[in-house]
């Protein structure tokens, strides 16, 4: 693929009441995703603080979609359609983040989602994306390499937000991330020990089936998470 697709991720907060139809949303819009026009792949997500990536971190107020689309005009229409307006009836705050792969590596339910893109460089915000498929033989060996990864992330100047992200409360986890430039995910990345270390536990341990990889430019952002703009709106020139 020439040129990296459009790629959206929503996260929707909802009010304690609203949780069961946010659940019942997750289930049947399923159905609604598939038959979206110029929808190439798509997920639905449920959401945690990612510390531990046990059950007790899931976040029943905030859920998400991750698009990836043909277009800017499938997702423009699809950010004004049905399935999105149901969501806006439930939800009392919505960050929607625009964004363009630099790097891909990796699989996500077998396919690669965000094409191939040549690894390149830019200035302003970035995010990066991490999905794997943990073995289940290897569930409680990777929870308790988390904590220290994640405590170490959270320290890091330049992070604007950082939200664990699932298909499922056990096996299929993730993180999002927004950064204010390349520079500080590339240390906490590469440089700083907490996370080099697992890295090297990841492959030598063999504690995935499948994993994913991505980073992103950041087109643009508007709306709050927990209440707070995590970057200021339309960042891209």
């Amino acid at each position: 693929m020439s040129t990296a697709p459009l790629v959206t991720l929503t996260l929707w907060g909802v009010p304690p009441v609203a949780v069961p139809a946010a659940m019942l949303r997750m289930a049947l819009d399923r159905l609604h995703l598939r038959r979206t026009p110029g929808l190439r792949f798509a997920k639905l997500l449920g959401t945690g603080d990612g510390r531990t990536f046990t059950v007790r971190d899931a976040d029943p107020l905030h859920w998400g979609l991750l698009a990836v689309w043909d277009d800017e005009g499938g997702a423009a229409r699809f950010g004004s359609g049905p399935t999105s307006r149901g969501w806006d009836r439930l939800a009392r705050e919505r960050l929607d983040v625009a964004l363009r792969a630099i790097a891909s590596r990796g699989r996500w339910s077998g396919r690669q989602p965000f094409g191939d893109p040549v690894p390149r460089r830019v200035d302003g915000p970035v995010a990066a994306l991490t999905r794997a498929r943990v073995r289940t033989s290897r569930t409680r060996t990777f929870w308790r390499s988390v904590p220290a990864v994640s405590r170490d992330l959270h320290s890091v100047p330049g992070l604007r937000l950082a939200v664990g992200i699932g298909e499922a409360p056990i096996g299929l986890q993730g993180t999002f991330s927004l950064w204010e430039s390349s520079a500080p995910l590339v240390e906490f990345a590469h440089r700083r020990a907490a996370h080099t270390d697992v890295v090297a536990r990841t492959a030598r341990e063999g504690w995935y089936t499948e994993e994913l990889f991505a980073r992103f430019e950041v087109l643009d952002v508007t709306g709050t998470f927990q209440g707070r703009r995590p970057l200021p709106e339309r960042v891209a020139p």
